[in-house]
């Protein structure tokens, strides 16, 4: 149950957010990445350094010397190998949900005592891969608990921490897609259903092997006091359980992560020390070395170190309202094109050579390639009047944008690349992932078996 952060490396101080935005825009217009491909999406290497820095320095400031703390980035956020590999080089785990995701922590070197298992949907074939690698599981329903009861008594035995998945049922934020403690989510165990907090200890007690509980109340959307609220009940739960069984049966508490992102300034706002704040205000406990710790992190580690370059291919006006027709649309930012209201995005302007373009603020649209009439990034939006050749930046997207990709249209998966800036004040990039090719679209979709149905 100890786990260890790596060291943090000596840094050089950075430029502010927007001077290093700029430089990179200028960096990657003039190092050509716009001319291969008329969109490219890139990473702020040091910026994501610099978020695990700052999330286990607000654990390591609260927490009881001693106190077993685990940091995990959900995969889901941001699967990319690379990305998972620099994350765990600056001390930071694996939160998977799927064989995909359990893979690719897998394929970034992360070991298994740095990883956890979630999901609502495992199959007996995926307990058992985890049961052998010694992954921690947490179990999401009471028939997951049986299917484990029968893995765990087939043997052989197991390192893997397993814990039960607690719905607090403490209500929804403000997007509800994203609210998982609701009266009727669909994840974990129900704990304010009649029966279920008794049928919950006696789980425990008659399961030596349960060592943990786990909680997530949701992400964007849901505000620190209900996420506080449900970290309450999951401890008082705890509680509950090493109270009946005499002695300490749970060891650790996973409260999962769902740390809210401020998209409308640079700004990290809450930032993980106003986070542990909330905690230990709602649970005075929970930093005193009772309990083992674990997170899950995953939007606000990546979301602001993420920025969208595209070229303007066409301006237009129709009906007196202008409109920018650019590359980057529904097939990188699809939750802001199908729910725009939850997911506003801000769209920085900049001319053909990658300088922040300068003039009086025009509404436009600033709509996407793919073939549909939403396929809009923003709706009149006053910015600079965009032109031909120009370039847009979409900031904020590092998390759950253009990282999980969505094939309308068959548009590629475009490159990623890593950035740096050098002591000079230059940047450097490194690539984290190619731009798909029209091949392999072709392969994708099933083109090398042509003539089977026919």
């Amino acid at each position: 149950m100890a786990y260890m952060a790596a060291p943090t490396p000596a840094r050089t101080p950075l430029p502010d957010p927007a001077t290093l935005r700029d430089l990179a825009v200028r960096a990657a217009v003039e190092q050509g990445l716009l001319d291969r491909e008329p969109v490219t999406c890139l990473l702020d290497v040091a910026g994501i350094r610099a978020r695990a820095a700052s999330l286990t320095a607000a654990f390591d400031a609260a927490a009881a010397p001693g106190t077993p703390v685990l940091h995990t980035f959900a995969v889901k956020a941001a699967p990319l190998v690379p990305v998972l590999r620099l994350l765990a080089d600056a001390g930071v785990g694996c939160e998977v949900a799927s064989p995909g995701e359990l893979a690719l922590a897998r394929a970034a070197g992360v070991p298994a005592e740095r990883t956890v298992l979630d999901s609502p949907a495992k199959t007996e074939a995926e307990l058992r891969e985890a049961l052998a690698l010694g992954i921690a599981v947490n179990a999401d329903n009471a028939q997951e608990l049986e299917r484990l009861d029968a893995l765990m008594a087939a043997g052989p035995p197991t390192r893997s921490p397993i814990g039960l998945r607690i719905n607090p049922q403490t209500g929804a934020g403000t997007i509800d897609a994203l609210s998982t403690a609701t009266a009727t989510s669909k994840f974990g165990f129900a704990l304010r259903d009649p029966g279920a907090r008794e049928r919950l200890v006696r789980a425990f007690l008659d399961r030596p092997w349960l060592t943990r509980l786990h909680t997530h109340s949701g992400s964007q959307g849901v505000p620190l006091a209900l996420i506080a609220q449900g970290v309450r009940e999951v401890h008082a739960l705890a509680e509950e359980v090493n109270a009946a069984a005499g002695r300490r049966r749970i060891d650790t508490l996973d409260i999962g992560g769902g740390l809210p992102v401020d998209f409308a300034s640079d700004e990290h706002a809450p930032t993980y020390a106003a986070y542990v704040t909330a905690l230990r205000a709602a649970v005075p406990a929970l930093f005193d070395g009772s309990y083992g710790l674990v997170t899950e992190f995953g939007r606000s580690l990546l979301a602001k170190q993420g920025l969208i370059l595209a070229r303007v291919e066409y301006t237009k006006e129709t009906g007196g309202r202008p409109i920018a027709v650019t590359h980057a649309g529904v097939q990188l930012a699809t939750r802001t094109v199908y729910a725009p209201a939850s997911w506003p995005l801000r769209i920085l302007a900049y001319d053909a050579k990658g300088e922040p373009r300068t003039g009086p603020p025009v509404a436009q649209d600033v709509a996407g390639p793919a073939c549909f009439a939403g396929d809009l990034l923003a709706t009149a939006r006053e910015l600079p009047r965009l032109r031909p050749g120009d370039v847009i930046a979409v900031p904020d997207t590092g998390a759950y944008f253009f990282t999980a990709h969505y094939g309308y249209n068959s548009l590629p998966r475009p490159s990623v690349h890593g950035f740096t800036a050098t002591p000079r004040g230059g940047i450097r990039f490194a690539p984290a992932r190619p731009a798909q090719t029209l091949a392999d679209l072709v392969t994708e979709a099933g083109g090398a078996f042509r003539d089977a149905l026919l």
